[in-house]
């Protein structure tokens, strides 16, 4: 039987590493075989690429380059780790995917939504996740949460309005598609976030 594929989305500071693992001791408490990995990155290709992206000596980067890379780390990381392993039954959560960059190149950037999901046809052709968990937050909570983790990099720089439109775009898409998301209040304390996570793959695992 084919994997299932979740992925966690979310602002910085919204506790995605650590609920990241929380879902993974859930899954493979249940006896599922887990894959956990991330974007960008996910392979060794894609870890270089990541430092591009995130390295701030590159604050010069273009909106356009940013993307493609994006996107080529994505190819990799699709065909050496998300298919294989969803093909051999085996369930992958990854932090971070395709919504992402609508999130944060489209909301904001301002990259149209049209040149983004032409990308997204061409790399990953009819794929989607089943599941998509979005971790919300106010913003100032998130970037508070952040400051105190490590350095910022180059995301991190980025001013508060940017990632209120970041925030904007994955509230819209949970609203477009609620079949596929759904989303968890992380601005609750950690053991009432964990809750909501539970009650969520309860769902999956028992539909």
């Amino acid at each position: 039987m084919r994997g299932r594929f979740i992925t966690l989305e979310g602002l910085e500071g919204s506790g995605k590493s650590t609920n990241l693992a929380h879902l993974k001791a859930r899954l493979e408490a249940a006896g599922k075989p887990v894959r956990v990995t991330r974007e960008p990155g996910g392979t060794p290709i894609g870890e270089q690429v990541r430092e591009l992206l995130l390295d701030h000596r590159n604050d010069g980067m273009h909106p356009d380059t940013e993307l493609l890379l994006m996107f080529a780390a994505r190819a990799q990381h699709l065909q050496q780790v998300i298919l294989p392993a969803l093909e051999a039954g085996t369930w992958v959560v990854s932090d971070r995917f395709t919504d992402a960059s609508y999130a944060y190149q489209g909301g904001g950037r301002g990259m149209p939504e049209e040149r983004i999901a032409a990308l997204e046809a061409f790399v990953q052709g009819g794929l989607q996740p089943d599941l998509t968990l979005v971790l919300d937050l106010p913003v100032a909570t998130g970037l508070e949460r952040a400051g105190k983790r490590s350095a910022p990099d180059r995301f991190e720089r980025e001013q508060a309005e940017f990632f209120e439109r970041v925030r904007a775009v994955y509230l819209a898409r949970a609203r477009r598609w609620p079949a596929r998301y759904r989303v968890i209040d992380a601005g609750r304390p950690l053991p009432e976030v964990m809750a909501q996570l539970d009650a969520v793959i309860d769902e999956v695992l028992h539909p």
